[in-house]
């Protein structure tokens, strides 16, 4: 069985290894498709040698397919019982590619728990990229979208445009990004959000992971109006732009994964549900395919900004 380990080295990136059974623990699903993310980069530069793979579609053996939602949690703490797992205080524990191993293999066994069905006109092949989905829509719904709102998105790599279309689909009156390169800006008119931001707005997402966005988030946050940063920032001591923040009473909400619903609706149905309506989003966000075998290849397309990769796929 073919799996795509971590060499913890970022000059070699990545290793096709055969195992003898498939990673994780749980049920077994047959892998369909497994989506690089920025975060496997990361992990790699940690050193960490392990299968990687937090973005997995797959089929039961009975034929349905699925995806995995990599936010496992302990299922008994009074978060996870709430429906918010996502603030789990063991969910690092059990942290896709990090903690444990990830589902970046012909195989890949999971709490039947945490296999979603994928609802009709979503295929498996195309459904690993519900997981940075819900983690876009988390997001926008922490900023609170809503038909009378207006949302900025500044980045628009993968998670930034993912989240401009879902705040869209959660009903934002005004979808506006700011994308650095030509062919982000052409994925953002695809997803139909307005290059380019004029004015203020009521939410403003943070999608780039740097300082310089979160400076850029607070001039264009209204008065009253929330900063969600959904971009990754691992410095200790992050400088932030209080000063425009305060004059304008404006919320900063950090964004962590997904959740469940009050109800028990998870973020993760909403996601492929969103995907499934609309078929450009698929078509926009994964740029590049490739076979299990061809990984390293894929790892480097991934990191090449000549490529011009949203996401990449592999297919076992």
């Amino acid at each position: 069985m073919k799996a795509v380990r971590s060499t913890g080295d970022l000059a070699t990136m990545v290793t096709v290894d055969e195992l003898d059974e498939a990673p994780g623990d749980g049920e077994t699903i047959a892998v369909r498709s497994a989506s690089i993310c920025s975060s496997d980069i990361l992990y790699i530069g940690y050193g960490l040698q392990r299968i990687l793979g937090h973005e997995v579609a797959g089929v039961r053996s009975d034929g349905t397919p699925v995806v995995v939602e990599a936010m496992f949690g302990c299922g008994d703490c009074p978060a996870c019982r709430e429906g918010r797992y996502n603030l789990c205080p063991t969910h690092t524990d059990r942290a896709l590619g990090v903690t444990i191993d990830g589902g970046m293999a012909e195989q890949y066994r999971a709490p039947a728990d945490r296999l979603i069905p994928l609802p009709d006109g979503l295929d498996p092949k195309d459904a690993s990229i519900v997981e940075p989905t819900a983690v876009a829509w988390h997001a926008v719904r922490l900023g609170g979208a809503d038909p009378g709102s207006s949302v900025a998105v500044v980045g628009a790599g993968g998670l930034g445009l993912l989240a401009a279309a879902s705040a869209r689909h959660q009903g934002a009156g005004q979808v506006a990004i700011e994308a650095r390169h030509p062919h982000q800006r052409v994925a953002a008119e695809r997803l139909g959000a307005q290059v380019g931001t004029r004015g203020t707005y009521d939410i403003v997402v943070e999608a780039a992971g740097s300082e310089e966005s979160l400076a850029r988030c607070a001039e264009l946050v209204a008065p009253g109006g929330t900063v969600v940063v959904l971009g990754v920032h691992m410095t200790p001591t992050l400088p932030l732009p209080w000063h425009p923040m305060f004059l304008r009473e404006a919320r900063l909400i950090p964004s962590l994964g997904y959740c469940a619903h009050p109800d028990g609706h998870r973020e993760m149905e909403d996601a492929a549900a969103m995907l499934a309506s609309d078929p450009e989003i698929v078509d926009t966000i994964i740029t590049h395919r490739f076979p299990i075998e061809d990984a390293a290849e894929a790892f480097r397309v991934a990191t090449d900004k000549s490529t011009q990769a949203i996401r990449v796929v592999l297919e076992p």
